[in-house]
């Protein structure tokens, strides 16, 4: 599998990455087995590139990803983990998380991105994962906190970056103007956006996709899939979109981008895999990995041959951007990767 390089660090990340947010019981139970074994079969498949969170699972998805890590070679995969969201004693537990995660809810998550925060965020990952290090810390949601994220948070890691405790730094966010701001007036050097360049949604390229090209800057793509409606290959009313029930104007445009993937010899899924890497500063994509047959599954949707005369039929029907870039590099014209 291909790797590539965070703007001007030394970080390297495989072309697909695993999001460990569903190990931490994401809507749903996962059996540490199933969990594991994800795992497992990611890194038997070729995937070097493992995202997680304090927020995911009030830290079930560090201390399942850490376990499963652990005995494999600490310089041969790179794993990223966010701060902002402290986990502290929950005084008032009414026995299970509201925030998505079915697990106990013991701990309760509090904002902070003040430099001791983020300080006590990453000792607390490291202690969860029992990792001796994060290659990539990310500030978590900082919608509402920009004035301390940016001044507090990313001058804290970017001083453990410089001096070689963490590789790279940067913010994840639902929203992609903010991560503009981030790339153009901070010290990052990549931003996780979710679901905000997708085959539905291209308004990244409004704001974060040029600040990263025009810096020399990454971008990670996440939420290809906008939340269901574009993993399969026949979309179908009640899919979820951004987290809600899909409109019956998003289904039928879904479905006729999934028609035009047909007559083109590919699918929705392998189609929304491929699209974030048309453009040049996106490096890697992430998918959600909750068990062996869908990591099978993503890595094989991501291998499919996709055709760029795709794209061209897209645009050219009014059904991505016009401005979307053309894809480039050699292998583009057979695969995109």
């Amino acid at each position: 599998m291909g790797r590539r390089r965070i703007g001007s660090t030394a970080v390297e990340l495989t072309e697909l990455g695993f999001g460990a947010a569903v190990i931490g019981n994401l809507y749903k139970v996962t059996p540490a087995h199933d969990a594991r074994a994800a795992v497992e079969t990611a890194w038997q498949v070729g995937i070097r590139y493992f995202d997680t969170a304090p927020h995911y699972g009030l830290g079930l998805s560090e201390r399942r990803l850490g376990a499963a890590l652990r005995d494999r070679p600490r310089d041969a995969y790179v794993i990223s983990s966010k701060v902002g969201r402290l986990l502290v004693p929950n005084e008032q537990p009414k026995g299970t998380d509201d925030e998505g995660f079915v697990v106990r809810d013991d701990l309760r998550r509090q904002w902070d991105f003040s430099r001791d925060g983020v300080l006590r965020s990453i000792e607390d990952s490291l202690e969860r994962t029992g990792l001796d290090r994060l290659d990539i810390v990310y500030l978590h949601d900082p919608d509402d906190h920009w004035k301390q994220a940016a001044d507090e948070a990313i001058p804290a890691l970017a001083e453990l970056r410089d001096q070689g405790v963490i590789g790279a730094i940067g913010a994840g966010m639902n929203q992609s103007a903010m991560l503009a701001r981030f790339l153009r007036e901070t010290a990052a050097d990549v931003v996780m956006t979710a679901g905000r360049y997708t085959l539905l949604d291209q308004s990244a390229l409004d704001d974060v996709l040029p600040a990263a090209e025009d810096l020399g800057k990454s971008v990670v793509a996440v939420g290809v899939f906008n939340s269901g409606l574009l993993s399969r290959d026949r979309p179908a009313e009640g899919m979820k979109y951004d987290y809600q029930a899909a409109s019956p104007a998003l289904v039928a445009r879904a479905r006729a981008i999934a028609e035009v993937c047909a007559a083109h010899g590919t699918t929705l899924p392998a189609a929304a895999i491929a699209f974030p890497f048309n453009h040049p500063a996106v490096i890697n994509v992430s998918l959600g990995m909750r068990t062996t047959d869908q990591v099978v599954r993503n890595v094989e949707l991501h291998r499919q041959h996709i055709p760029v005369a795709l794209w061209d039929d897209l645009r050219a029907r009014g059904l991505i951007r016009p401005d979307v870039p053309v894809a480039i590099g050699p292998e583009r014209g057979t695969r995109c990767l």
